[in-house]
């Protein structure tokens, strides 16, 4: 008897094609579901921390809530240059490193991959020495900055160390960068009204020195990154003709924050520069 054939081929032969066939199909088809509930490709994912200098108190008349957050700080411009795929906006102002700590790493998670943040100042009572500064008599000013930069030595080190595990332990492929403080003042300019030359030299050697221990417990963090925008500000410091700082401001917790132009001009650049 002769053997069936279809489309000319022995039927063994078909069995076998419709078995491959089968298989790619199944296969095929449980790519594309499998691709369906995967999660989304690697895009960015980023969350601003922080306190005042990054919520962007100073830079604006008005802001979007309580945290003094302000359409016109570094990282909402950030967000909206470069687009991410989720921004959360979780700075405060007055936040202290304990507050970041318990308020606002709730949105970190293995998908985050870029974190922002400014934090230190208030943990070393910088709202203190800038009233005091602002008000009292040079050796008052002295003391109190004397006072911050022990602060910062003995304890604001082993408050970033926790606080920066905590973040890389919640978000472990993200990219941190911890951005720095400004040198308040244009020491090079005579007269500066309002304040004398010596609270205006401590003030600047303060800021350096809390600048320099968040930098070095930056640089003791594994893709953690520190960015400097002292430097950015050279021109536009206090005592300059355009300055991208408030002085004696009201409400008085503006005073020493940085203003549209500094958010934009200092802060913003440097984070681009260091995403």
């Amino acid at each position: 008897m002769r053997k069936s054939r279809t489309f000319g081929m022995p039927r063994i032969r078909v069995r076998a094609l419709a078995a491959v066939l089968a298989a790619l199909v199944t296969t095929a088809l449980g790519t594309t579901t499998d691709s369906a509930h995967a999660a989304p490709t690697a895009g960015v994912h980023y969350v601003a921390l922080g306190d005042s200098y990054s919520a962007g108190g100073g830079s604006s008349s008005t802001y979007l809530n309580d945290c003094n957050q302000s359409v016109n700080s570094h990282p909402h411009l950030y967000a909206q240059l470069t687009a991410p795929d989720t921004f959360a906006f979780q700075a405060c102002g007055a936040a202290k490193s304990t507050d970041v700590l318990d308020k606002q790493l709730t949105p970190l998670n293995g998908t985050t991959t870029l974190v922002s943040m400014t934090i230190g100042g208030n943990d070393i009572g910088l709202g203190t020495v800038m009233t005091t500064c602002l008000f009292g008599s040079d050796a008052a000013c002295l003391e109190a900055i004397a006072t911050a930069e022990t602060t910062a030595h003995a304890e604001l080190p082993g408050r970033l160390d926790t606080l920066y595990d905590a973040i890389r332990t919640r978000a472990p492929q993200a990219r941190v960068v911890v951005l720095g403080y400004p040198r308040f003042y244009h020491l090079a300019v005579p007269d500066c009204p309002g304040i004398s030359a010596t609270k205006r030299t401590a003030l600047n050697n303060g800021a350096d020195i809390l600048n320099g221990v968040i930098r070095d417990e930056v640089a003791q963090h594994s893709g953690f990154v520190y960015a400097d925008v002292a430097a950015r500000f050279t021109g536009h410091q206090l005592c300059d003709s355009s300055p991208w700082l408030h002085a004696l401001n009201w409400p008085i917790g503006q005073s020493f924050h940085p203003n549209a132009a500094g958010q934009s001009g200092a802060y913003l650049t440097a984070l681009q520069a260091a995403a």
